[in-house]
């Protein structure tokens, strides 16, 4: 996933980038409000989700969301020093999707900004063709009936391969990490499932009878590689 973070602080962009990138986003800086607009362009330029500090050097980071708001949907993740309650009602209500307090665990702040790429999924899935299906090349996962196909044909998958399949699919392309796969899939923690999820991985991959369909990134989890038609 592409993300813009909004942060005028080089120290603190810095270190926040390199976790990020460590668990699979591909991170643009942005040091000024007028910046992170112009990288915006056009209609949101390809980011999942924005980062967006409040103490911006040439305008404040109020401003900005309510800017971005006028142009984009992208989910935007206010991230400040400012606690107090009237500070964050305000966020949210220019049009915020989370509001995260400085300083924050940052575990936290990645399960907060795949919650809201995932509502993000849900209200405008890339791929479904207007009857709860998703296209992805030659493969076809109906979400209504949990059926999927290739070319036309059926196969016939597990409830946790289909889950994890659909997953995937909702966000091709995009890294998912092993814990937040084991979290949606199995609603259990990473420790000791690790070895269940290659075992459906390695399933997936042999009954579709396409190996290069997920592909797994070392050290953070996995992908789903959209197939030609």
């Amino acid at each position: 996933m592409r993300l813009l973070l909004v942060e005028d602080d080089n120290h603190v962009a810095a270190a926040l980038s390199a976790v990020l990138a460590r668990h699979g986003f591909d991170v643009t800086h942005a040091r000024s409000g007028e910046e992170a607009l112009q990288a915006l362009v056009p209609e949101g330029a390809g980011f999942g989700v924005v980062l967006l500090d409040l103490g911006l050097p040439d305008q404040d980071g109020y401003e900005v969301c309510g800017k971005i708001r006028k142009r984009t949907a992208i989910p935007v993740i206010m991230v400040t020093a400012r606690s107090d309650v009237r500070s964050r009602i305000h966020g949210l209500n220019l049009g915020a999707d989370d509001y995260v307090v400085k300083p924050y665990d940052t575990g936290e702040l990645l399960a907060r900004i795949h919650a809201v790429s995932r509502r993000t999924v849900h209200e405008d899935t890339t791929g479904d063709d207007g009857d709860g299906a998703l296209s992805l090349g030659s493969v076809r996962i109906e979400l209504p009936t949990r059926q999927v196909s290739v070319a036309g044909a059926v196969v016939q998958l597990t409830r946790k391969e289909f889950d994890l399949l659909a997953l995937l699919a909702q966000r091709p392309g995009v890294v998912f990490r092993r814990e937040q796969i084991i979290s949606e899939v199995w609603r259990t923690s990473w420790e000791g499932t690790g070895r269940t999820l290659e075992v459906h991985v390695a399933s997936l991959r042999a009954k579709l009878r396409m190996p290069a369909l997920i592909e797994t990134v070392r050290g953070v989890g996995y992908r789903l590689v959209a197939p030609a038609a």
